[in-house]
């Protein structure tokens, strides 16, 4: 399973944008009024991925907000002096001990990175992050802090929380910022099912009106999957995922996995990411997933437009899609736009 979009990243003021060094390429669109100048990340993609990737060009873009279709101010590939790219590769602690295979494809991955990509690797755990090795261009110090997950649980582990404790202390910076998240997903904290008893009421209270007939255990996504979407879109990081399995009767259950699933799929296509996973299965490799990823960062661009802003701050949400024929725009749902005459 892959998600395709991209990542609703933060506001700049397009003097910013232009900073990066890139020829201005500007559309005929006119400006609304009011409108304010915001800034994403996007990503071009083929469906045939032996085939090359056409250049996106101001011309051949359109971004619409609602019935509004809005002026495209300026495309920066992000290659050669705009290559700046931030990427934090994420473990789940609660992960089984045999991803322990698939770390050498990760450490490969890390060392082949460019030198204008920084590298962090952290841990998730009790809701929060572990951060052993901070962002650093020296790959090779990034990947020997990559180590077997723990590989224990507790009632406190929720990826999503320790996803939001991330971006949401991660400073912002004109360059992409992006999370390779590897987890099963499953919420340990908070548990995938709704509200409501998890067994047959009393029977003193079977005939009353205002008892439920039966229980309600119907299983959701997690709930903080969404919290967690709306919270890397605000920040402009893009999370994509791989799933692996977890450990204990959870990590068993092939429906919790499933919903695991699931919720971290969410977050990766509301940012723009993708995500890989081989059913419940654990991955025989992550190189196909990585090789995957590559070609996706050599692809991106940043996208400067004029949006139309709200009373107050806040999430638009936004379309970005192309006239080229048999390419998709990989986007992300919202972007950050600051309230008019901010």
């Amino acid at each position: 399973m892959r998600i395709r979009r991209i990542v609703a990243a933060a506001p700049v003021n397009i003097c910013l944008a232009l900073s990066l060094g890139a020829p201005v390429v500007r559309c005929q669109a006119t400006s609304a009024p009011g409108a304010v100048e915001v800034h994403l990340v996007v990503t071009a993609e083929v469906p045939n991925e032996n085939s090359e990737v056409p250049v996106l060009t101001a011309a051949n873009l359109q971004v619409s907000q609602g019935k509004n279709m809005l002026k495209v101010t300026n495309i920066i590939p992000a290659r050669g002096d705009n290559a700046g790219l931030q990427l934090f590769v994420l473990i789940d602690d609660t992960c089984d001990s045999s991803i322990g295979n698939n770390l050498n494809d990760l450490r490969d991955f890390i060392n082949a990175q460019p030198a204008s990509t920084m590298i962090g690797v952290a841990y998730m755990s009790n809701a929060t992050v572990q951060v052993v090795q901070n962002l650093t261009t020296d790959h090779e110090l990034a990947a020997k802090a990559v180590r077997l997950p723990r590989g224990t649980v507790s009632s406190m582990d929720s990826p999503y929380l320790s996803l939001i404790s991330l971006v949401k202390n991660w400073p912002q910076q004109k360059v992409r910022r992006e999370v390779l998240m590897v987890s099963d997903g499953i919420d340990r904290l908070r548990g995938e099912r709704s509200a409501g008893p998890v067994g047959p009421p009393p029977r003193s209270a079977r005939n009353s009106p205002t008892s439920p007939s039966m229980a309600t255990t119907m299983p959701t996504i997690p709930i903080d999957a969404d919290s967690a979407s709306r919270a890397s879109q605000q920040s402009g990081v893009i999370v994509h995922g791989i799933y692996s399995p977890g450990i204990g009767r959870l990590g068993r259950n092939a429906w919790e996995a499933q919903l695991g699933q699931s919720g971290v799929a969410k977050i990766a296509d509301e940012t723009g990411a993708e995500y890989f996973a081989l059913g419940t299965q654990t991955p025989v490799s992550f190189k196909p997933y990585l090789d995957r990823l590559e070609r996706v960062l050599n692809n991106q661009y940043f996208l400067v437009f004029q949006a139309v802003p709200g009373k107050k701050d806040g999430l638009q949400r936004v379309r970005i899609s192309t006239t080229l024929t048999n390419v998709e725009i990989a986007a992300a749902d919202n972007v950050w736009v600051p309230a008019g005459g901010a």
